[in-house]
């Protein structure tokens, strides 16, 4: 075997010379596109169909917005000249009138034997009496938003996009759907909706599609004669919030959009609006992977013809996530969650990568997880061609200590319960860092039968508020990348310690809380920037914060490439990209 392949078992390496040439398609096909001889790898971009928004029904009965259509950016080796397989585009869901909509459908594009599907959006909930159970988004590729009346929003699937907004408290205003690149917002109080998680830009990524950006979710409903106002749809075609409209905004057509929350009014009921469809976009790269034969390669280098880089620059996507912060710990509360660390990615986001140069050592900073005893995250920092800093997550709050407030981070760390009896004001998360995470939770009032702390905000979402009826809040979610060549989720909020029930920690290696008779906490997850459980008031100390960590993705052909100290890897991607990851601080050296 080894006189056929050089001395090197693996997969010969194809080099790709598509031209960059971009192919749209906006409805179902038999064939997506016909590859150029020389095409190796394509870059597809698929969108499944957006999720219709709730209708709604008498005066108010503020309904969510749709979530919007999964949005999946995946490499594919192809043969040239090879008719690659079906395309199936996803219509949007359908808005009903006085009920919930449909989720959007899945968008599919086969290559070979592998069928590769944008999930649909989930629908968003409608406050239509007496079904509370049709409240609630549904989850989906997105998932929709919760109607008025405190309803939860849906879950997103993994890599495809996030959760849906919740609710406000009474009939006025309903929550945004959630969108590839951020979570629905909950509507704010009692009369604002919530707006829809943004999408992401495609046009320098795919230029001559048909649209520019994609996987935006929908507005919410709101009453707005009680004062308020609808929540916007997000960048990528979600449709806004109406109120007394005849049916809710519908998403953009190919964009995967999610459609706008509707409002009852004095025309009385109103029908949801239709998602967006979906699209399938294909890009034949310029560009190599998988594993060279030695042979070929040897005799390349006699004839002067190896592939290496020459003084040119190279671009790196780059993941960096911050130190989560403890959890807190007081005698006198149960304490809140810490908040996960904050989260920069450029990979599959609108975010420009690093151009990176031979013979330049770049310094990684691997931030350390808020140790246990109330303390912040420490930042992680790449110095590529710029500083990209991730900030430290913050502290849950301490009744003793910080007043109960979470303190602020890269997402802020949970309020800790108030005394009870206590006379002063909740304790209240700390914020975020725009773009790196979000907001912890309240902490409980005083109630009569137990007090709990909020939980840890996280990159895809807030903490949850602490409850007084003992119940911690939950971390908020982190955000799942395929980055390192399989999906991995980072940055999850700490559970608030309970008093009898501590909350769940985020998804994203966020720890639980503590719950009764006492606790500490469950420590957030190495190297994943989960923030710490928040304890109960009668542990001694609280749970640690998960180690943030770094990854640089660059191509193959960039050789010469090597990572300090050796704790630190260097491995391939499924398309023959290159993936170093730090899990401590060193170097990121590019040779000549």
């Amino acid at each position: 075997m080894a006189r056929n392949n050089g001395g090197i078992i693996g997969k010969s390496n194809k080099t790709s010379f598509g031209k960059c040439t971009v192919t749209s398609r906006t409805s179902s096909t038999p064939s997506a596109v016909t590859t150029q001889p020389g095409t190796r790898v394509i870059q597809a971009l698929i969108v499944g169909g957006g999720g219709a928004s709730g209708g709604a029904q008498g005066f108010s009965g503020a309904a969510g917005g749709g979530g919007a259509g999964g949005v999946l950016c995946q490499e594919i080796p192809v043969c040239g000249n090879t008719a690659l397989g079906a395309v199936v585009i996803g219509a949007g869901g359908t808005g009903q009138d006085q009920n919930r909509g449909n989720d959007g459908n899945d968008s599919t594009f086969v290559v070979g034997c592998t069928t590769y599907t944008a999930i649909g959006g989930g629908s968003g909930g409608t406050d239509v009496t007496p079904y509370p159970t049709v409240r609630p988004g549904n989850p989906g590729g997105s998932g929709g938003a919760g109607s008025a009346q405190g309803a939860s929003g849906g879950c997103g699937t993994a890599c495809q996009g996030n959760p849906g907004g919740g609710g406000g408290p009474n009939a006025n205003a309903g929550g945004g759907g959630g969108g590839k690149a951020t979570a629905g917002s909950s509507a704010p109080d009692a009369n604002n909706a919530g707006d829809g998680g943004d999408g992401i830009s495609i046009c320098s990524t795919y230029p001559g599609a048909p649209v520019t950006a994609v996987g935006g979710g929908g507005g919410g409903g709101a009453y707005t004669p009680a004062g308020g106002s609808v929540g916007s749809g997000g960048l990528g075609g979600g449709g806004d919030g109406v109120y007394d409209a005849t049916s809710g905004n519908a998403g953009t057509a190919n964009t995967g959009g999610g459609a706008g929350g509707t409002t009852g009014g004095p025309n009385s009921n109103k029908a949801g609006g239709n998602g967006g469809s979906g699209i399938v976009v294909v890009k034949e790269l310029n560009k190599a992977s998988g594993v060279w034969s030695m042979q070929s390669q040897f005799q390349a280098k006699q004839q002067g013809t190896w592939p290496r880089l020459t003084g040119a620059p190279f671009s790196a996507d780059y993941l960096v996530v911050a130190g989560g912060g403890s959890g807190a710990f007081s005698p006198l509360s149960n304490s809140g969650g810490g908040g996960a660390g904050g989260m920069l990615l450029s990979f599959c986001t609108p975010c420009s990568p690093q151009t990176l140069t031979i013979n330049t050592t770049y310094s990684v900073t691997v931030g350390a997880g808020g140790a246990g005893g109330n303390n912040n995250g420490s930042n992680s920092v790449f110095e590529g061609a710029s500083t990209i800093t991730a900030i430290g997550g913050g502290k849950g709050g301490a009744l003793d200590t910080d007043s109960g407030n979470g303190q602020p981070g890269g997402s802020g760390g949970g309020g800790s319960s108030a005394l009870n009896p206590h006379p002063g004001t909740t304790p209240t998360g700390g914020s975020g860092t725009a773009g790196q995470g979000n907001a912890g939770g309240t902490g409980s009032p005083p109630g009569p039968s137990g007090f709990a702390g909020g939980g840890g905000g996280g990159k895809s979402a807030t903490g949850g508020n602490g409850t007084n009826v003992g119940v911690g809040g939950n971390g908020g979610a982190g955000l799942a990348t395929s980055i390192t060549g399989s999906s991995v989720t980072y940055a999850g909020g700490g559970g608030g310690g309970g008093g009898p029930i501590g909350g769940c920690g985020g998804v994203g290696g966020g720890g639980d809380g503590a719950d009764a008779p006492s606790g500490t906490g469950d420590a957030g997850e190495v190297n994943t920037g989960g923030g710490g459980g928040g304890a109960r008031f009668a542990a001694p100390t609280s749970a640690a914060g998960g180690s943030g960590i770094v990854v640089i993705r660059y191509p193959s052909a960039a050789i010469g490439v090597s990572v300090t100290p050796c704790t630190n890897t260097i491995t391939t991607a499924p398309n023959g990209d290159y993936v170093a990851t730090f899990t401590v601080s060193g170097n990121l050296v590019v040779g000549d």
